[in-house]
């Protein structure tokens, strides 16, 4: 799996014009469970060509707010945020992150 370091929210814009999906993981590096959900996500991963952009909580946290007013998403860690067409079509949280709900959405 590759993840792509969001550092800055004009990444969002660009993968918004530049591609029809991709997915936001926001992960907070202290929490002991946002790391087990980050695990077992990368374990279980198995959507190809779909960029999944990893977003470090502690070190952007003002990306997650903006993420949350452009979304209509409130802020939780960890989170996955899933982007279809500038949309934000499906977001979960904790052990809610399935990627079956994902690819029932492709």
């Amino acid at each position: 799996m590759n993840w792509v370091a969001l550092e800055n929210f004009s990444q969002i814009e660009e993968y918004i014009n530049s591609t029809d999906s991709f997915i936001v993981f926001k992960h907070s590096t202290r929490c002991s469970i946002s790391s087990m959900v980050m695990r077992r996500f990368e374990k279980n991963y198995n959507i190809h060509g779909i960029p999944v952009l990893y977003l470090d909580l502690l070190s952007y946290r003002s990306i997650s707010d903006q993420l949350g007013q452009m979304f209509g998403v409130v802020h939780q860690s960890p989170q996955l945020l899933f982007i279809k067409n500038g949309s934000c079509i499906y977001h979960a949280s904790h052990n809610g992150i399935n990627l079956q709900d994902i690819k029932d959405l492709l």
